[in-house]
C-alpha cells in the first residue's frame, strides 16, 4: 500500500512538472527586446513610449508561441480548417541604462488568433486591435467581428497607467455595432473618477439617430492590475 502511494505520488508530481514546463520562462532584465523572446515564440506586434516619466522610452510587446501542435484541424470553421491556438503573452518592459527591465506580464489577457469555442470569430487582436502608448497610457484594444452568426461588432478598449508602482485599469471603453440596422451602443467606464456613462440610439446609417446618453457611478473598489487582468475582467464591477 505505501508502495502504491508514493508511485501515485510522483506520477502526480510528473504530470505537474510536465505542466509548468510547458510555459516558457521570460527573462527579467534584458539587453535588447529581441531577448525577451523564449525559443519558438516570436514578436506579433511592439509599441514604444514613456509609461513612468522618466523620460525614456519603454515598450510594450505581444509575443506568440509557434508550436505546431497549436495549428489544429476544424471541419466547422467557416472559410478554413486549420485555426492557430497559439497563446499570446503581453510582456511590459522599462527602459533603463543598459536595456530593459520586465515590468509586467500577463498570460491570460491577449487571445489566441482563432477560438474552438467561437469559429466564426476573427483575431479580436491582430485584425483590428492591438497596443499603443500614448500620454504615458497602455491602451489595449480588441474587435469581435464574426464572420458568420452575428451581425455585431464589438469593440474593447483597456486604458492602464502606471501608479502605485502597478500598472492599473483607470479606463474601459465598450462600443458595437449592428451591421444591418447601424445601430450603436457604446459605454465608458472611468475608474479614476469612478463614474461611467451608457449612450444609446445612435446609429450610422440615419444621420446619427438620437443618442441617449445616461451617467451612473461605480461602486469602489479595488482597481484591476494588468497582471492578472481577464477578458472578462470589468464585468465584476457591481455597477
Amino acid at each position: 500500500m505505501k508502495k502504491f502511494v508514493i508511485i501515485i505520488s510522483f506520477l502526480i508530481t510528473s504530470q505537474f512538472s510536465f505542466a509548468q514546463s510547458d510555459e516558457p520562462t521570460i527573462k527579467k532584465t534584458v539587453s535588447k527586446i529581441a531577448d525577451f523572446v523564449p525559443a519558438g515564440w516570436k514578436i506579433l506586434t511592439e509599441t514604444k513610449g514613456d509609461l513612468n516619466k522618466d523620460g525614456l522610452e519603454d515598450v510594450a510587446l505581444v509575443i506568440e508561441n509557434k508550436d505546431p501542435k497549436n495549428f489544429i484541424k476544424d471541419t466547422e470553421r467557416w472559410g478554413g480548417d486549420t485555426i492557430n491556438i497559439n497563446p499570446r503573452y503581453l510582456l511590459v518592459a522599462f527602459k533603463k541604462a543598459n536595456g530593459y527591465e520586465l515590468v509586467a506580464k500577463n498570460t491570460k489577457f491577449i487571445p489566441s488568433e482563432n477560438s474552438q469555442d467561437s469559429p466564426c470569430l476573427t483575431d479580436p487582436f491582430g485584425q483590428e486591435g492591438g497596443i499603443e502608448i500614448a500620454k504615458g497610457l497602455l491602451q489595449i484594444h480588441f474587435q469581435n467581428f464574426y464572420s458568420c452568426g452575428a451581425w455585431e461588432i464589438y469593440n474593447f478598449d483597456y486604458i492602464f497607467r502606471f501608479q502605485n508602482q502597478k500598472f492599473e485599469l483607470i479606463g474601459y471603453n465598450r462600443s458595437s455595432l449592428h451591421r444591418s440596422s447601424g445601430e450603436e451602443t457604446s459605454t465608458t467606464m472611468n475608474f479614476s473618477t469612478m463614474k461611467m456613462n451608457n449612450t444609446t440610439g445612435t446609429n450610422a446609417f440615419k444621420d446619427g439617430g438620437k443618442p441617449k446618453t445616461t451617467w451612473k457611478k461605480i461602486k469602489p473598489r479595488k482597481l484591476l492590475e494588468l497582471n492578472s487582468i481577464t477578458e472578462d475582467a470589468v464585468d465584476a464591477f457591481d455597477y
